[in-house]
Parts: C-alpha cells; sequence; structure tokens
C-alpha cells in the first residue's frame, strides 16, 4: 500500500508541476501572438502603450468596455469586447453561492492577476468590496477570465481575455497601482432607469448611476467609498 501510495504522489507532483510549465509557457505564448499586433493598435488610438487603463461591464448588452488614459487623464474608448457568459440575473451578488454575478465599483491590483488561471488567464474582482461588506454580501473569487463558461463571473472568449489581460498587465507593469472596474446592470440612460423603477433594485441602481454620470461627465472614474451604507464619489 505504501508503495502504491508513493506512486500516486509521484503521479500527482507531476502533473502538478506539468500545469506550472504550461500556465507560464502559455503567458509567454500569448505576448508573442497578441502583444506586438495589440500595442500597434494602442499606438494607432493615440495612447503609448502601457496607458492606464479603465474597465466598465454592461450585463444587459453582455458589453466589456476597455478604456485608456489620455495625457491629461481623460479616458477615451478603446475597444468593446463581448462578454461571452455571465450568470444570474440583473442585481447585485448577495452571497457565496447564488451564482450571481456582481454589481459595483471595483478594483484590480497586481496581486489579483492570475496568469496560471484554469480559465486561460483572468483577474479577481475584488468581491466582497467594502460597500458589499456593510451590506453583509459575501462570496469569493468573482473572476473577468476566459473559456467562455460562468458561475458568478464574467467570462470572455480567450481572443477577448488575452487582450484585456494584457492591457491591464502593461498598465500595471508602468506604474498604475490598480485599475477600476465599474460594473453595470444595463447602460444607465434615463429611459432605461425610468424602465427599471419599480424593479427591487431601483434604489440601488440609482446609487450606482451617480458614480455612472461622474464618469461620462467628466471621462475620468470616481473613487468610491461608502457613506451612510451607500456608495458616495470623490476625484480620484
Amino acid at each position: 500500500m505504501r508503495t502504491v501510495a508513493y506512486i500516486l504522489l509521484f503521479i500527482a507532483a507531476l502533473t502538478s508541476c506539468g500545469r506550472a510549465r504550461e500556465s507560464v509557457s502559455r503567458i509567454d505564448a500569448v505576448k508573442g501572438r497578441t502583444e506586438a499586433a495589440l500595442s500597434a493598435e494602442v499606438t494607432a488610438a493615440g495612447h503609448a502603450w502601457g496607458a492606464p487603463v479603465f474597465i466598465r461591464i454592461f450585463k444587459e448588452s453582455d458589453e466589456l468596455e476597455v478604456w485608456l488614459a489620455g495625457d491629461d487623464g481623460r479616458y477615451a474608448l478603446f475597444k468593446t469586447y463581448p462578454i461571452c457568459t455571465w450568470s444570474g440575473a440583473l442585481g447585485p451578488k448577495l452571497k457565496e453561492g447564488d451564482k450571481q454575478a456582481p454589481e459595483g465599483f471595483y478594483y484590480v491590483t497586481r496581486e489579483a492577476m492570475n496568469p496560471n488561471s484554469q480559465f486561460h488567464l483572468s483577474f479577481n474582482l475584488g468581491f466582497p468590496n467594502a460597500y458589499d461588506r456593510a451590506q453583509g454580501r459575501t462570496g469569493s473569487f468573482l473572476m473577468v477570465h476566459g473559456n467562455c463558461v460562468s458561475v458568478g463571473c464574467f467570462a470572455m472568449t480567450d481572443d477577448g481575455i488575452e487582450e484585456i489581460y494584457l492591457l491591464a498587465d502593461a498598465a500595471l507593469a508602468q506604474g498604475q497601482p490598480f485599475f477600476r472596474v465599474h460594473i453595470f446592470p444595463f447602460r444607465m440612460t434615463d429611459e432605461r432607469m425610468r424602465a427599471a423603477e419599480a424593479d427591487q433594485w431601483a434604489a440601488f441602481w440609482r446609487n450606482l448611476k451617480t458614480g455612472y454620470n461622474w464618469f461620462e461627465e467628466k471621462k475620468k472614474p470616481p473613487d468610491a467609498s461608502v457613506s451612510d451604507g451607500i456608495y458616495a464619489f470623490s476625484k480620484s
């Protein structure tokens, strides 16, 4: 029995090492086949490679926007990526296991980037944030990732996550301490908000719209904090 156990441990070690080697070569391969063309696109759009990144996600239209900052600190839309799938319905995530994708204002640090993901490439959104915790919401490992499969996350195509990941990785490498990710149920136009007035989450969405409007007007994402149990916004 001891011999069998040693053999199983040996096989497990080989498998684990194989995954580690694959993940390292995967990100190198992604950079090798994608970075040069993507960098040329960024330059053609009037930005430097590694420009600060800001991301917005819209559930209803299945869209993820990547915005890049200019020299004046204002952000311009670089590209919109289709979200392959997300789980749950419109509305925030409430608890671990509800298979609901979050809504709100999040930020992603270098430590949250995962080139070794089982879902190709990924980054952790940081749920629950301070607001979520104040509301008693629970959950963990809510990601934007590849592989086009989701249980509470935002799943992209592999081609899509490669570009998004490399843009964020370059920005962090150039000194951006973190990048913001703002997640909305839909594009928060006045018309769409009126259509949602009877929804159970209408008050929450009105709070989100304040942050949405801030960026729409200034083209600079606000700092989002918590005051009296709701999001409060200030200059970033």
